[in-house]
């Protein structure tokens, strides 16, 4: 059902947008897309991308509009024409099958995905059994498994099936997706060790850096705000990890696409809101958001302080040399 969208009001008290930082892009995003548009000047259009290259509708449709074709399938891709992977990673059978049809392609998983592909072949070399944090159904978690052989991986989604587990411990490992709350995998984590005590640990956090970063800088503002905006697509992990992480502190929170997904009726006349965006969200949509807003409100637009973020991927050398 269609909102009203509110007249202005003068006569109440400045809107105060508390916006987070960091927020949106992230290094591995911004590298998927890159290769993209590096793909379509290198080969010329059209330029396959199998699944969404990032979880964001307007990110795909703009690749769309210079010349990507997403598919689903391998088979979907013509014989003479490149084919880009995703950055949530492919099962190894993807590029074996591209291979397998002397397919030009280019593979923009993400690198701290391609990290915990590479420690789950580690895991199984060593004779591990792999217990694997994450959301089914996926495209990252489905990625993983597909790095392995079947069998070899375990999906624990949850503290519960942690509890259900019947295997010997002596021979376990996990891995976790990396976009999972940082609160729910710590959760789970404690219950693998308590139940497993002998379980081999990774070296480093699989839940990226900036996934981490974006819930810690929710949770810095969330006290301040009575309301919570998530710019992010709805089957954007790690977008709707931050609404709950602000849910989660009582503080109502909705997750938008969009400026004209605002509703408004739901905002109210808050003194603060807090403004956030996932990692596949550019800039864009955050302004658009904002400028919504201050069309109906007399906003005071306030950026969270942060440390920056400076991490950057290297491109495949194909698209660059």
């Amino acid at each position: 059902m269609a909102c009203t969208v509110p007249e202005p009001l003068s006569s109440l008290p400045p809107l105060r947008l508390l916006i987070a930082a960091p927020r949106g892009f992230c290094a591995g995003v911004d590298r998927a897309i890159q290769i993209v548009e590096l793909a379509l000047e290198r080969f010329g259009a059209p330029v396959y991308v199998r699944h969404e290259i990032v979880h964001n509708r307007f990110v795909v449709e703009r690749l769309r509009q210079m010349g990507a074709i997403f598919v689903e399938e391998l088979d979907e891709v013509p014989d003479d024409r490149p084919v880009v992977f995703s950055a949530h990673g492919v099962p190894k059978s993807v590029p074996a099958a591209a291979r397998d049809r002397s397919l030009s392609y280019v593979d923009a998983t993400c690198p701290l995905v391609s990290k915990v592909h590479r420690q789950a072949e580690r895991l199984i070399d060593e004779g591990r059994h792999i217990l694997f944090i994450g959301h089914a159904g996926h495209p990252e978690v489905m990625g993983t498994f597909g790095q392995v052989p079947e069998g070899s991986m375990t999906l624990i989604e949850t503290v519960e099936d942690v509890a259900d587990l019947d295997l010997p411990d002596g021979n376990l490992a996990f891995l976790t997706q990396t976009t999972l709350s940082v609160d729910d995998t710590a959760s789970i984590v404690e219950a693998l060790k308590a139940k497993f005590p002998e379980i081999r640990v990774p070296r480093s956090e699989d839940i990226c850096y900036a996934t981490s970063n974006r819930q810690a800088a929710v949770k810095a503002i969330a006290a301040e705000c009575e309301r919570m905006l998530v710019i992010g697509a709805p089957n954007s992990s790690n977008s709707l990890r931050l609404a709950e992480v602000a849910e989660r502190m009582s503080v109502p929170a909705r997750l938008i696409e969009r400026a004209e997904d605002i509703d408004w009726d739901w905002l109210g006349h808050p003194r603060t809101v807090g403004i956030t965006a996932g990692a596949s969200a550019p800039e864009v949509l955050v302004r658009e958001v904002i400028d919504a807003i201050s069309a109906h409100f007399d906003v005071r637009e306030e950026i969270a302080d942060h440390t920056p973020e400076r991490m950057v991927f290297k491109l495949p050398r194909e698209l660059v040399a």
